[in-house]
C-alpha cells in the first residue's frame, strides 16, 4: 500500500501546493510515513540499500566530512564530521570521535535509501514505523566518488520491494505513583554509580523518566522553566563553556560535545548555528524542563533534560565529561545559578 501510485500521486500533488514543507511533516499531513513517501522516489530521486545497515555505516568513513542528522518530532541535531572508529557489538553499536558521537540501535533500524533530491545527495535510514532514525548528508568537504561507490556497492537488488511499515508503538501507561516501591528507588538512585545505569532503574521499578524525576531522592530533581535553559545555554556561549547535547530517534543517539556559540531564536525554534554543529529545538513543544543530579563514581553529574507533553525527552544537556573525569565545575555552577524552579 506504501508504495502505491495513489500515494506517489499524492505526494506529487502536495509538494506543488506546499514546496517548503519538510517531508516529515508531509507524510504527518498525508496520514503516512516518511520512508513510505521516499520510497515513492525510488527510480527517480532515491535509490533502496540493502539491509546491510552497520557495513554501510562503518562504510561512511570513505566519504570523509559529511552531516550526521538525528533528529525527533521536536528537535534536529545536525553535527559535521567523520564517521571514524564505527563499531558494533551485536545490534548495538558506537561511534565515539570528538564530531561523530552516535550510540546506534540497530534493532530499531528497518529500511535506507541513498537520496539525491536537488543535487543534495544523502543517505537515510527509517525505523520499523518508518519514522526517520538517521541520515547522513554530503558536505562541500565530502567525497562524492566514495559516495557513489557505497551507494553502487549496497544498492539493493530488488528495486520494488514493498516497504513493510509496523504501527508505531504506543507509549506505556504509568503505573500510580502510591504503587511505586518509592523509598526503595531513591536507594537505589542515590546508589548509581554510572548514568548509564539509569535506564535500568526505570525498568526495575517500571517507571517513565518524568514519573522518575517527580518520584526522586530530595534535591535530585527539579522542574524548572523553559526560559532557565536557554538562560544557561546563553551563559555557556558567553563564557565559552562546552557542552553535551543528547538528541535522539528511536535508533540513535546523537552527542555533541563543544561549545554553542550562535543562539537564534526563529519563531518557536531555538536554534544553535555553528559552523560544525546546529541545534533546532522546537519551544512550543516543551512542556517541562528538569534539572537532574545523578550520583556516579566520578561525583554528582547535572543534567538539564527536556519533555514533550507524553513524557519523551526532546533533548539533553550536560557539561563535558568524560567517564573517570569529574564533571566541568562551570557547568554545575551555571546550571544550578540560573535554573528558576517553576
Amino acid at each position: 500500500m506504501e508504495n502505491s501510485l495513489d500515494l506517489k500521486q499524492q505526494w506529487e500533488a502536495f509538494k506543488l501546493e506546499n514546496p517548503k514543507l519538510r517531508i516529515r511533516d508531509a507524510a504527518r499531513a498525508l496520514g503516512t510515513a516518511e520512508a513510505a513517501l521516499v520510497a515513492t522516489t525510488v527510480g527517480n530521486t532515491a535509490i533502496r540499500l540493502k539491509d546491510e545497515f552497520p557495513e554501510i555505516l562503518q562504510g561512511v568513513e570513505a566519504l570523509g566530512k559529511v552531516m550526521a542528522l538525528t533528529r525527533n518530532d521536536n528537535c534536529v541535531h545536525e553535527r559535521k564530521g567523520v564517521y571514524h572508529k564505527v563499531t558494533f557489538r551485536g545490534s548495538m553499536g558506537l561511534a565515539v570521535n570528538p564530531d561523530i558521537d552516535l550510540r546506534l540501535f540497530m534493532s530499531q533500524w528497518a529500511s535506507g535509501f541513498a537520496v539525491n533530491e536537488n543535487n543534495r545527495k544523502s543517505l537515510q535510514f527509517f525505523g520499523k514505523d518508518g519514522e526517520a532514525v538517521h541520515k547522513i548528508y554530503l558536505t562541500e568537504d565530502s567525497l562524492e566518488a566514495a559516495y557513489e561507490e557505497l551507494v553502487a556497492k549496497y544498492t539493493a537488488d530488488d528495486q520494488k520491494a514493498p516497504l513493510e511499515i509496523a504501527a508505531a508503538k504506543v507509549a506505556a501507561t504509568e503505573v500510580a505513583d502510591e504503587e511505586v516501591a518509592v523509598e526503595s528507588f531513591q536507594k537505589s538512585w542515590l546508589a548509581l554509580e554510572d548514568t548509564h545505569d539509569f535506564h535500568g532503574l526505570l525498568r526495575t521499578y517500571a517507571l517513565s523518566r518524568t514519573q522518575a524525576l517527580r518520584l526522586a531522592p530530595e534535591g535530585h530533581a527539579f522542574s524548572i522553566t523553559p526560559d532557565s535553559l536557554k538562560a544557561i545555554l546563553h551563559k555557556a556561549s558567553e563564557t565559552d563553556l562546552p557542552v553535551m547535547v543528547f538528541t535522539s530517534s528511536a535508533g540513535c543517539i546523537q552527542i555533541h560535545t563543544g561549545l554553542v556559540k550562535k543562539q537564534v531564536e526563529t519563531g518557536p525554534w531555538f536554534n544553535v548555528l555553528d559552523p560544525d554543529f546546529n541545534l533546532h529545538l522546537r519551544t512550543d513543544a516543551i512542556a517541562s524542563v528538569w534539572l537532574v543530579k545523578k550520583p556516579t563514581k566520578d561525583g554528582i553529574v547535572t543534567s538539564i533534560e527536556v519533555f514533550d507533553d507524553k513524557g519523551e525527552i526532546i533533548v539533553q544537556f550536560f557539561g563535558k565529561r568524560k567517564p573517570g573525569i569529574p564533571e566541568d565545575e562551570n557547568w554545575r555552577f551555571i546550571a544550578n545559578e540560573l535554573a528558576v524552579v517553576s
